[in-house]
């Protein structure tokens, strides 16, 4: 018998000055970028989340806690792939994951198949099992408003036989 688990992962971050713009691991050219402890990107974030609730494990928070220096500045797609392996090590495999970002820009659609190499390279799975797309919020909320970004993905696992 196949266990299926299904989490779902949301994260949010405020634009700031200074720091570059990372959406499933692509930099992205834009005036402003995501604060955050590490690099920020909250696709990566909610996409771990999702990992890890899938799995019944604790939250991205409490394995990468803010107020380690070790983490800060590390790159998401590293804390997802240390994450994945934990999943993995509690005996799950991603069947799929649907990641999608909250904002009104910058435009997703020309960085989407590098996200989902990304990020499927980080799980050491196929490309076909991760998908990213985005959506807006028609300027309502922080989102709306230029303030920030936000993701949110659902991860379905399977025991492995």
């Amino acid at each position: 018998m196949t266990d299926l688990r299904v989490g779902l992962g949301v994260d949010a971050h405020a634009f700031g000055d200074g720091v570059p713009l990372v959406l499933g691991g692509v930099t992205i050219d834009h005036p402003r970028g995501l604060v955050g402890h590490s690099d920020g990107d909250v696709v990566a974030h909610a996409l771990t989340d999702a990992l890890l609730g899938a799995a019944g494990l604790a939250d991205i928070g409490a394995l990468f806690p803010s107020d380690d220096e070790r983490y800060g500045g590390a790159s998401s797609l590293a804390l997802l792939a240390e994450a994945y392996r934990q999943v993995r090590e509690e005996g799950f495999t991603l069947v799929n994951a649907d990641c999608v970002v909250i904002g009104e820009e910058p435009r997703v659609a020309p960085h989407r198949a590098e996200m989902r190499r990304r990020l499927a390279e980080a799980l050491w799975v196929e490309q076909g099992l991760v998908n990213v797309r985005a959506t807006t919020t028609d300027r309502l909320g922080f989102a709306g408003r230029g303030e920030g970004l936000a993701a949110e993905a659902v991860a379905l696992l399977r025991t492995v036989p």
